[in-house]
């Protein structure tokens, strides 16, 4: 399974957006395309905010307004190719039910969990990937959790190879370095 996450418009050339966002968006899109022509599941998260945004602590913490539901910025910002992706709407850095959502992907009659792989990419690593790869980790820690770093960008390089650190601390397999 392949966890998008927030690869959104407002992330990669908008009001949180970088020059090391857009840069890994190719990498992104060649990842998609392997997992389509593997049939895996694709799940998409989108980071999801409303017009009180400045009142939340988020807001507070980082007074940049972004991904703003419906917006042009909170869309996701990659054309890929049409296919059955699932897409979370996430109301934090990290989704809090991931346990209940991946329940029906793992420890199934036919799954289990030792025997699946999970693997993320997106946006920033140092936010959005780390608080999700490791909320995944310890709903189902026996599950093998990757983080490719070619299709990941932080919110500044050092911070997202700090992200990377502590991840791999984590025991979550950082490949793509």
């Amino acid at each position: 399974m392949l966890i998008v996450i927030d690869v959104q418009n407002d992330f990669i050339d908008g009001s949180l957006g970088s020059a090391e966002a857009q840069a890994i968006i190719p990498n992104v899109k060649n990842k998609i395309e392997q997992y389509i022509s593997n049939g895996n599941q694709i799940i998409f998260t989108r980071d999801t905010h409303f017009s009180d945004y400045s009142k939340t602590q988020e807001g507070k913490k980082l007074p940049i307004q972004h991904c703003i539901k419906d917006t042009h910025g909170w869309q996701i910002g990659i054309k890929a190719t049409p296919g059955s992706y699932k897409i979370i709407n996430k109301l934090s850095v990290g989704y809090y039910d991931w346990k209940s959502f991946l329940s029906q992907y793992i420890n199934t009659p036919f799954k289990n969990e030792r025997d699946f792989t999970i693997e993320l990419i997106g946006l920033d690593t140092d936010i959005c990937v780390i608080s999700n790869a490791i909320i995944i980790k310890a709903a189902y820690p026996e599950t093998n959790i990757v983080v490719d770093a070619s299709c990941c960008a932080g919110s500044t390089p050092e911070k997202h190879k700090a992200a990377l650190d502590v991840m791999k601390s984590c025991q979550i397999d950082v490949i793509g370095e």
